[in-house]
């Protein structure tokens, strides 16, 4: 299975059009934040796959209209998908994808670096990702695993993260690794200029996966 992985940085390799026949054998794409809806719905449009995506602390215009929706208890679908580009948003939630039988949680925003929105303390990050729990125990029983994917905006403190008080990761993201052993964090947030910059690094269970621009996944290969 092949995962194209967005953020921060609309991708002149994605947004052209040759994305067709570039990304022809995706089959999801995960959108990590700081992008414009717009740019997600030409890719959905364009390649006719799901995409599930979380806001970051940039590109926010269409923020407000999403974040009464973040119960932890999602389906495979979204009430506002018909007036949301195309795309699926999981920040607070986690969603089985009905076709590849996908576990993934979404948890979107930042550090709180200038009380901005979608900034969050790691106080508070640990409050919102407690409320995931009972639904990640609840496909522990019926799936034999929590989760398969994290879906972040913001690294783990120290893991792919810098430190310039923007860029910080969250340390509430490594407890969560640790008791819930996703195969997989995808985050962006910290810019890559660099293609050849390494991107991935593991965690115990979990391989953090920095998507900046963008990224191809194929969980073949990976896990």
């Amino acid at each position: 299975m092949k995962i194209l992985c967005v953020a921060d940085h609309r991708s002149p390799l994605v947004y052209s059009t040759g994305i067709k026949e570039r990304f022809k054998d995706v089959d999801l794409i995960l959108g990590a934040g700081d992008l414009p809806m717009d740019y997600y719905g030409y890719i959905v449009s364009s390649l006719n796959k799901k995409l599930f995506f979380v806001f970051g602390n940039h590109n926010l215009k269409h923020y407000n209209r999403f974040k009464g929706t973040n119960t932890p208890y999602a389906q495979d679908h979204n009430p506002l998908s018909h007036h949301s580009f195309g795309s699926i948003f999981v920040s607070g939630k986690v969603i089985k994808e009905k076709k590849s039988g996908l576990i993934i949680a979404g948890m979107g925003g930042s550090i709180d670096y200038n009380h901005g929105e979608n900034q969050y303390t790691d106080i508070q990050m640990y409050l919102k990702l407690f409320r995931l729990i009972p639904r990640l125990i609840w496909n522990r029983i019926f799936y034999g695993r929590y989760l398969d994917i994290f879906l972040t905006h913001s690294p783990p403190r120290g893991l792919n993260d810098r430190e310039d008080p923007c860029h910080k990761g969250f340390k509430s993201f490594l407890w969560f690794m640790d008791k819930f052993k996703p195969d997989f964090l995808i985050h962006g947030h910290i810019h890559l200029y660099d293609r050849n910059e390494k991107r991935d690094i593991q965690y115990k269970n979990t391989k953090i996966i920095n998507v900046y621009d963008y990224y191809l996944l194929n969980l073949e290969n990976n896990k």
